[in-house]
């Protein structure tokens, strides 16, 4: 165990009304790593509320660790021996007198053996009780709660879909048949892609099965796996939910989540484009309502499909703050993290909470989140780990960075490859895009190779900007040959060096003239794309 750069933070904070205010809990231990751990590190720092960090060996000297108050090493590198080590986090806590542990996103955020196992310790799980992450995290339990709240579900099975005998084969086909082809084989203990396969064909039903429910029982130990119709076009929205032990739940708004690779989101936006009033409340009264029959205290996230005929279908609810939590902080003016720690210690949620609720149907701002990570956008969105050498994040009205990383930071292969979430907001959608395109453009990442590409490509787009978004934008949109991105960088690299230096030397009118003359060779142009060659790297 190891301390901080830090004193103890002191023992009060301050409310709105400029009141004191005791912290909600003398010190919480963060069980995860990088910019997610830092936020939520920022925001008990706030709250007058001592920290303690856990690491792995590999992020000694990160970030996170330093700015705790305390910090405590788990094991080596592999998340299976250190951040997924359950009893080593619990152990962690206790030993550093800890109250409470936040688990993040990721990780132990969604195990409810984890979240029980904090509780029968006697410490506060900053998120959902374990009794509603095991009834909302198994997405057929899930499922069946949407019935029971009459919120429409996409159609599927609502129990385990199974082959082990040759007498279920034909009954399992039958149903598929009902849901309708093509359909998705779907783990009911997990996400993000894991164990998903698609059948076009009732013969080809069998083998999906099998093949889906091996790789949900080695991604989450849960080989279970369902049927649900596969729904095209379609777009994916969740909406923000928050609850308090005195049984209030409110809808914080909502965001598009459209734009994805292999069921992973990269871009998310708040509110979801295109959407009237009227079916954003809808939207909202029904993941409310079905947040009540699960008996939902703390931040959660129900996701849901709007196809083409303008109708929305619940998908499942991930019980954790979500990666993207930071749109709707930029819409509300809310502190999600902050409110997570002050549900959890059983205040009741706040007037400014209930107000911002009741004015997220018709919300005045707009706020939109790239995800920045270490993968070749060009070769799949392949995982490239390596060492960062610049690294220039953006600044000005209406951006936000979260990030953990520092110029020399090695990006390990051991983890998820996320390194940045860069955020803007405006007044407006195409407010928002023009700050997204100068934010990018003010990148500057050297050493390795990121998703800065794609996300320029993305904020040029006429369809984005149009908000003609659905889960299908990636795939029939993004062509990294066709786009040919590095001519497109050195374009862009050129002419903004060839304006610097044609105006230092006392002249304008820079473009005009590369305009006039496009193949006029120079040292300025020159100059620029060997810059490009750095800062945009392909």
């Amino acid at each position: 165990m190891t301390a901080g750069p830090r004193s103890a933070a002191g023992p009060a904070s301050l409310r709105k009304d400029g009141t004191a205010n005791v912290a909600p809990f003398g010190r919480v231990l963060v069980a995860n790593r990088g910019e997610i751990a830092l936020r939520i590190i920022r925001a008990a720092r706030d709250l007058g509320i001592e920290t303690v960090a856990v690491y792995s060996d590999v992020d000694a000297n990160s970030v996170h660790v330093r700015a705790a108050d305390l910090a405590v090493r788990l094991g080596p590198a592999p998340a299976g021996e250190s951040y997924l080590r359950a009893d080593a986090v619990l152990d962690a806590a206790i030993r550093t007198s800890a109250q409470a542990i936040h688990p993040g996103y990721g990780f132990l955020a969604e195990r409810a053996s984890f979240a029980r196992a904090v509780e029968d310790a006697g410490l506060v799980f900053v998120g959902p009780s374990s009794a509603a992450i095991g009834s909302l995290g198994d997405k057929l339990a899930a499922r069946r709660l949407a019935h029971e709240a009459g919120v429409p579900a996409v159609p599927g099975t609502l129990e385990p879909a199974s082959v082990d005998r040759p007498d279920q084969v034909d009954a399992v086909i039958a149903t598929a048949v009902e849901i309708g082809f093509p359909l998705l084989v779907k783990a009911a203990a997990g996400g993000g892609g894991r164990g998903m396969r698609r059948v076009e064909r009732a013969e080809d039903l069998p083998a999906a099965l099998a093949a889906g429910a091996a790789e949900s029982a080695s991604a989450f130990g849960d080989g279970s796996v369902y049927l649900e119709r596969e729904i095209r076009p379609a777009r994916h929205i969740e909406v923000q939910l928050l609850g308090d032990t005195a049984g209030t739940v409110v809808a914080l708004g909502e965001r598009d989540c459209s734009l994805q690779r292999r069921h992973q989101k990269l871009v998310e936006e708040s509110p979801a484009p295109g959407l009237t009033p009227e079916e954003r409340r809808e939207l909202h009264e029904m993941a409310v309502r079905l947040a009540r029959t699960a008996g939902l205290t703390n931040a959660a996230t129900a996701e849901f499909l709007f196809d083409a005929q303008r109708r929305f279908w619940f998908l499942e609810v991930n019980t954790r703050l979500q990666v993207e939590h930071g749109v709707t902080e930029l819409v509300t003016d809310i502190d999600l993290v902050r409110e997570q720690f002050w549900i959890a210690a059983g205040r009741p949620l706040g007037a400014d909470v209930i107000a911002a609720a009741e004015a997220a149907g018709s919300p005045r701002r707009h706020a939109i989140e790239v995800r920045i990570a270490a993968e070749d956008p060009a070769r799949g969105f392949a995982p490239v780990p390596g060492r960062i050498g610049r690294w220039t994040m953006p600044s000005g009205p209406g951006v936000r960075v979260d990030t953990a990383v520092e110029p020399g930071n090695r990006v390990p292969p051991d983890y998820d490859p996320l390194i940045a979430k860069l955020m803007v907001a405006d007044t407006t959608r195409e407010g928002a895009i023009a700050r997204l395109r100068r934010a990018l453009d003010e990148c500057e990442v050297t050493g390795i190779q990121t998703t800065l590409p794609f996300h320029r490509f993305v904020a040029d787009h006429v369809g984005f900007a149009a908000g003609e978004l659905s889960t299908d934008w990636v795939v029939e949109h993004w062509d990294p040959v066709a786009t040919d991105l590095r001519s497109d960088a050195l374009a862009v690299a050129s002419r903004v060096a060839a304006a610097a230096v044609w105006a230092g030397a006392g002249h304008s009118g820079a473009a005009e003239a590369e305009q006039r003359d496009p193949a006029r060779p120079s040292a300025w142009r020159q100059a620029g794309r060997e810059a490009a060659r750095d800062r945009w790297p392909r």
